[in-house]
């Protein structure tokens, strides 16, 4: 009987768990959705300069997440189910999705902290080369001029750094908003904004890994032990 009782709370507590890992594999999804059309990254990122694509770094972090979220709440669904129902063999798949799923999120992980910086970068220097074009009127600088254009608009932001921050939205108008004392004392240099605006989407991403990779690993030890307690039941 205590064995008995045993488990029927740890089968409980593992489908209130697997309804939360649910949950948070649809919130995961909902966020990374969000973050795929969000007006800011997606203006920016699909941006083009000449035959040149704007880096689509952030992207494959993105489309790995939305494919992670539709996974948590598929893996979910059949931990509920297997708890619900005591079946080892569903138990079993569930334990074995978690395990892969927990592997695939810390290559992720790995693959994001590897990345961050360079998401940045990539856009970074994408910004200079069609500021560059722009202000010096090459082949291009029509396409130059709306892509910097679009990072100012979107951004709020002009120049790549302090001095073409402070002095291009004086004798560039048409690049910058026109507005250029407020420019000067407010230094917003697309570089600074940039940096902000990736650095708080990864945050939010970093958040829910973590969250996320607690309750995997409270998962596959409660899903251990139903497991356990099953088998020695079936055995009384």
């Amino acid at each position: 009987m205590g064995v008995e009782g045993c488990t029927k709370c740890i089968k409980y507590l593992l489908f209130v768990f697997n309804f939360i890992f649910w949950l948070a594999g649809g919130i995961i999804l909902g966020v990374a959705l969000w973050l795929r059309h969000d007006s800011q990254t997606t203006n920016i990122l699909y941006l083009q300069l000449g035959d040149k694509q704007a880096p689509n770094t952030f992207y494959v972090g993105i489309y790995i997440l939305i494919a992670v979220g539709a996974v948590m709440m598929f893996v979910g669904f059949l931990g509920c189910y297997g708890a619900i129902q005591e079946s080892q063999c569903l138990l079993g798949t569930f334990f074995t999705c978690l395990v892969i799923l927990f592997a695939c999120e810390v290559a992720a992980g790995i693959w994001g902290f590897v990345n961050k910086d360079q998401i940045a970068k990539d856009v970074k220097q994408f910004y200079d080369q069609a500021l560059q074009q722009a202000l010096m009127g090459e082949s291009d600088s029509n396409n130059a001029k709306a892509v910097v254009k679009t990072f100012h608009e979107t951004l709020d932001c002009c120049g790549s750094d302090i001095v073409t921050a402070t002095f291009t939205p004086v004798w560039r108008d048409d690049l910058c908003r026109k507005d250029a004392l407020k420019t000067f004392f407010e230094n917003a240099n697309c570089h600074k904004k940039i940096d902000e605006l990736f650095s708080g989407k990864l945050y939010l991403i970093g958040i829910a890994a973590v969250v996320v990779a607690v309750i995997m690993i409270f998962e596959m030890i409660l899903s251990m032990v139903l497991c356990c307690g099953i088998r020695n039941s079936s055995v009384y």
